[in-house]
């Protein structure tokens, strides 16, 4: 019988086999992760292993996502780069601090609802060019010390290693599951290669993990405008990567545990982490989707399961740096192969013949943007924006106008679809000022005023009916229409015809 216990959240039980088990999972898979984005970023592996160990602990506990996990990443490395390059490590502990603080605001400031803004073409883009890096950066492991592809039996045994263990990760589910398949499979691959004393890559060919207590340490800079002016731009973009990335992961663990997470609690804590990260020598992170979908697909649904993470890759640091840097790359490398796997979105490719193909443009857009560039804020950004000019453009094309002239030989002009910066030239498109009789209705009530553009353009056809003497109604305009209208007296001059406010006929029927 499972035993249950509630931790840090009263709402989330707690299953200790699963979290236990999946913890150190994540844990051994962080290992070469963390090394490897360090090393992209021309620090110590130590510094990357202490942003895991950081990150992880205090999302894990006061995140607002939980069993998602936070450590070292190549999104922040690779912006990271060019600072240690022109100033080195001291300036990156500054700037993951001052990215922490900018999150920390941007939590507080209930920031995180601007996640909603993303369309689900770009999440599926975003996805899917995630699971291609995941899957390129494996391919350095076929590699030799020169870049050289590997062949003969050093390629034959990796490859061996390499899909046993992927089998095992794909066929063990389907026997038990009381043990995490991919913990298995790590377990197995290291059994084999040190019973048989077969020559493959190991943790340890990377880089030596040993080390301690991660230092507190204050960033050894100036404390000026200047230092200022050097950190900030860098600590914009990793504050701006770090929450992309850390929201849209929290979307993706949100849909397969089919729960639902805290975006603005995720801000602060990933804020709280940076900010920790700085202050203990590590190089600042964000959420991984790879090791959180290890983590939820081992079962792992609470809190508990990233902090055994965090805390057991303390403890391979401190005191079992020795045993982890035996672990052969080869089963890292399946996982993580199998993870990228699991991650593409497949259901996508079934959207090319059904879905708009300005969304099917979107997504590949993204896709490509994300696996080529490496660069998810990018890619994020640029199918937003493609996405928005999309839905306006399609929206300019929808305003249309119904016209009538009743038995009083008053026009009406019944104005349906917004009306914004892009559908005012087909506004105006829609009037006949020289012909209309002297009198003409304007009806607003399946249309609204959206913009300054609307207003002016109000403005210019009233305009060019009161030169020719002619009277303009505007009919059933919102509420929220007509304060806008009154809003923008103090800029546009709105002109005015009967109403004393608005100086155009607002009528109420």
């Amino acid at each position: 019988m499972k035993r249950y216990l509630n931790l840090f959240d009263l709402s989330q039980k707690v299953n200790y086999k699963n979290e236990l088990l999946s913890g150190l999972t994540v844990a051994l898979a962080l290992v070469p992760e963390a090394v490897a984005f360090a090393m992209i970023a021309g620090l110590s592996p130590l510094t990357g292993l202490y942003a895991a160990f950081v990150m992880g602990l205090v999302t894990s506990v006061f995140g607002g996502r939980p069993g998602m996990i936070s450590g070292a990443t190549g999104a922040v490395a690779v912006v990271l780069v060019t600072l240690v390059q022109s100033h080195g490590v001291e300036y990156v502990f500054a700037t993951v601090i001052l990215a922490g603080l900018l999150q920390l605001s941007a939590g507080f400031l209930r920031l995180g609802k601007l996640i909603r803004l993303v369309p689900h073409p770009v999440i599926f883009g975003f996805v899917n060019g995630l699971a291609i890096i995941i899957f390129m950066s494996q391919l350095d492991q076929f590699k030799d010390a020169s870049g050289q592809w590997l062949t003969g039996t050093a390629l034959y045994s990796l490859l061996g290693l390499v899909f046993l263990t992927m089998l095992i990760i794909y066929g063990m589910p389907k026997l038990t599951k009381v043990i995490p398949a991919s913990l298995t499979a790590i377990l197995v691959v290291f059994a084999l290669v040190v019973g048989f004393e077969i020559d493959t890559k190991t943790v340890g060919d990377m880089a030596s993990i040993e080390g301690s207590f991660p230092p507190f340490h204050l960033p050894a800079i100036p404390f000026n405008l200047e230092s200022l002016q050097v950190i900030f731009p860098y600590a914009a973009i990793v504050a701006g990567v770090g929450l992309i990335e850390s929201l849209l992961t929290m979307n993706i663990v949100d849909e397969i545990t089919e729960s639902r997470g805290r975006g603005n609690k995720e801000a602060v804590a990933q804020g709280a982490a940076n900010i920790l990260s700085g202050l203990f020598s590590g190089m600042g992170g964000c959420a991984m989707i790879g090791q959180s979908l290890i983590n939820v697909s081992n079962g792992a649904r609470a809190r508990l399961s990233g902090i055994v993470a965090s805390v057991m890759l303390l403890i391979f640091v401190m005191f079992g740096s020795s045993l982890i840097e035996k672990v052969p790359m080869a089963a890292l490398t399946g996982l993580m192969i199998m993870v990228a796997i699991g991650t593409f979105e497949w259901a996508s490719l079934r959207t090319f013949r059904r879905m708009p193909k300005s969304d099917i443009f979107v997504m590949l857009t993204v896709t490509l943007v994300t696996a080529v560039l490496h660069n998810l804020a990018l890619a994020v950004l640029v199918g937003v924006i493609i996405a928005a000019l999309v839905f306006a453009w399609d929206n300019a094309k929808r305003i249309r106008a119904r016209k009538r002239i009743d038995a009083d030989g008053i026009k009406h002009y019944e104005i349906y679809g917004p009306l914004f910066f892009g559908s005012v030239t087909a506004f105006n498109e829609k009037f006949d000022v020289l012909n209309d009789p002297d009198e003409v209705i304007i009806d607003f009530e399946e249309s609204r005023v959206v913009d300054m553009s609307a207003i002016e353009a109000l403005n210019k056809i009233t305009e060019r009916y009161l030169k020719l003497g002619k009277k303009v109604h505007l009919k059933h305009l919102s509420p929220d229409c007509r304060q806008l209208l009154k809003n923008a007296e103090a800029i546009i001059d709105v002109n005015v015809l009967e109403d004393p406010t608005y100086k155009v006929v607002v009528d109420k029927v």
